[in-house]
């Protein structure tokens, strides 16, 4: 039985040790003292009746029991950060905050110029993007806006297919000057490949996408997207792009874009309660203009 019903500033101490592994690192990160952390959990452990936490020789080890309330956890800390924005500013004004999530491609390599001119036209609104290749549950609040490279399959929320982005391809052009490029699919094989390393959903999405390939394939292996198109540019091998993040570069060479190209959808999605925001409906409304230039050219 519960002694007490914890608040959140438990939960959110918890949270941070277990992401830390030790209540100094957690005070760190919450700008708190050591003591302050270790009340918390003690009381946390109290109220519920439960050992969270075991000390070894890497620091504080969360119990099954702290496992099982992690997700229960983030999602009070979502909702939280929700509620901070909501009261950041009045629903119909142009101020406060809004938190963006997208892929970290279409992140750092998409949104950067869109955001800019948004802040330039808004500039009481202030922009949370969150980079993340897992979908961000906008039903719970973990997000205000995602741009996604998926169909939204949930209800209740707004979504509007902005289009179809191609992939193909590439190798710089100092590999293919050292190295050639293939003239077949086959011939691929033969070369040094960027691809994926324990990201087995990515690579069960290619095969989905109509390109059979598994890990082995890959010489050059990475679970961040970035960091593979980085790779691409300094001529580590042949690797997939956006054909339009591509074009910025004339150095970068299509490679058998006659044989293999793969498509994803760009959707905008918001939940249907946000609706009556107007700083979220400004951005979401702007996303969508945007976003269809940068398709449409």
């Amino acid at each position: 039985m519960i002694q007490f019903q914890p608040g959140w500033e438990l939960y959110r101490s918890f949270l941070a040790v277990v992401r830390e592994g030790s209540l100094s690192g957690a005070a760190r990160r919450l700008a708190l003292t050591q003591p302050t952390i270790g009340r918390h959990v003690d009381a946390l452990e109290q109220a519920l009746n439960a050992a969270l936490f075991t000390r070894s020789q890497h620091g504080l080890t969360p119990t099954a029991a702290a496992l099982d309330l992690v997700p229960h956890a983030e999602a009070m800390e979502s909702a939280a950060a929700a509620l901070i924005r909501t009261a950041s500013g009045e629903a119909d004004a142009a101020r406060g905050a809004v938190r963006l999530t997208a892929s970290d491609i279409v992140g750092a390599e998409v949104l950067p110029p869109i955001l800019a001119d948004f802040r330039e036209r808004h500039p009481g609104i202030v922009l949370e993007l969150a980079l993340t290749n897992k979908t961000e549950d906008l039903l719970r609040h973990e997000a205000d806006i995602a741009v996604r490279m998926t169909r939204p399959t949930q209800a209740a929320l707004v979504a509007r297919r902005i289009g179809v982005i191609r992939v193909g391809l590439y190798a710089h052009r100092r590999y293919a000057e050292a190295h050639g490029l293939p003239d077949s699919l086959d011939a691929v094989a033969g070369h040094a490949v960027i691809g994926f390393d324990r990201d087995a959903a990515s690579v069960r999405g290619l095969g989905d996408a109509g390109v059979p390939v598994t890990r082995e394939i890959f010489t050059f292996r990475c679970d961040n997207d970035l960091a593979q198109l980085a790779a691409l540019r300094a001529g580590c091998g042949i690797g997939g792009c956006q054909l339009s993040i591509a074009a910025r570069n004339p150095d970068l060479l299509p490679v058998l874009h006659d044989k293999l190209m793969f498509q994803l959808e760009m959707w905008v999605v918001m939940h249907e309660d946000l609706r009556a925001s107007r700083r979220v409906r400004l951005l979401f409304d702007y996303l969508v203009e945007q976003l269809g230039i940068f398709v449409g050219g």
